[in-house]
């Protein structure tokens, strides 16, 4: 995986948090608060599920890209950092390569074997 990219993007969205830049997206996004991000996220999820029936690859991984983006910028408004996330995620391996019991991918109720 290319961590490296996903951690400069996130770097760089953090600091255009930090640092507006006239007529920069990412800075419109934040000025839009947390509803126009959130409506922002909805609708490139809603993408990524639409270029999934059947739209070809290229298209998925551009809106897979678009959606991993404006999640980042949703994780910097509301000062997740990636580290938790991966946190979380490894906190759900029980050294098997499964989720374990304690902690069910998917959220209560829906445990799943990774």
């Amino acid at each position: 995986m290319a961590s490296g990219t996903a951690e400069r993007l996130y770097e760089l969205i953090l600091e255009r948090k930090r640092n507006p830049r006239r007529g920069s997206y990412t800075c419109r996004l934040f000025d839009s608060g947390r509803e126009g991000i959130l409506r922002k996220f909805g609708e490139e999820a809603l993408e990524v599920i639409l270029a999934s029936g059947g739209d070809g690859k290229d298209r998925l991984v551009h809106e897979l890209a678009d959606l991993f983006y404006h999640t980042l910028v949703l994780m910097v408004q509301e000062g997740v950092t990636p580290e938790e996330v991966i946190d979380e995620l490894e906190s759900r391996f029980d050294g098997g390569g499964t989720a374990g019991p304690e902690k069910p991918l998917g959220g209560p109720g829906r445990q799943r074997d990774l």
